[in-house]
C-alpha cells in the first residue's frame, strides 16, 4: 500500500512548510485527501498555535515517498462554499 505524507504549508517559502516525516499508508491518493480534510478538520476545531492564527491560509500538501507533491488541499476545503449550500443539509443538522 503507498505511503503519504501530509506536510502542512503555513506560511509561503521553507520556512513555512512542517514536514511529515512518518506519512501514513492508503490504498489511492483519494483516501489520503479524505484523511487530509478530516485532519484539517481537527486541526480548525481544536488546535490553537501562536505560529498558526488562522488554519484556514493554510493546506496539506499531499506527497508520495519520493517526495514528490502529488495534491495540495486547502484547509478552506472543508468549509461548504455558499453556492453549494443544499436545504437538505440544514434539515440534516437539526
Amino acid at each position: 500500500m503507498p505511503r503519504y505524507y501530509f506536510n502542512v504549508r503555513h506560511r509561503p517559502g521553507p520556512a513555512g512548510l512542517a514536514v511529515d516525516p512518518e506519512g501514513e499508508e492508503f490504498p489511492d491518493l483519494n483516501a489520503a485527501r479524505e484523511r487530509a480534510l478530516s485532519a484539517a478538520r481537527n486541526h480548525i476545531a481544536k488546535t490553537q498555535t501562536l505560529i498558526i492564527r488562522d488554519w484556514f491560509v493554510c493546506s496539506f500538501e499531499i506527497a508520495d515517498e519520493d517526495a514528490q507533491l502529488l495534491l495540495t488541499v486547502p484547509f478552506s476545503d472543508t468549509v461548504k462554499k455558499m453556492g453549494d449550500w443544499d436545504a437538505e443539509d440544514e434539515d440534516s443538522l437539526a
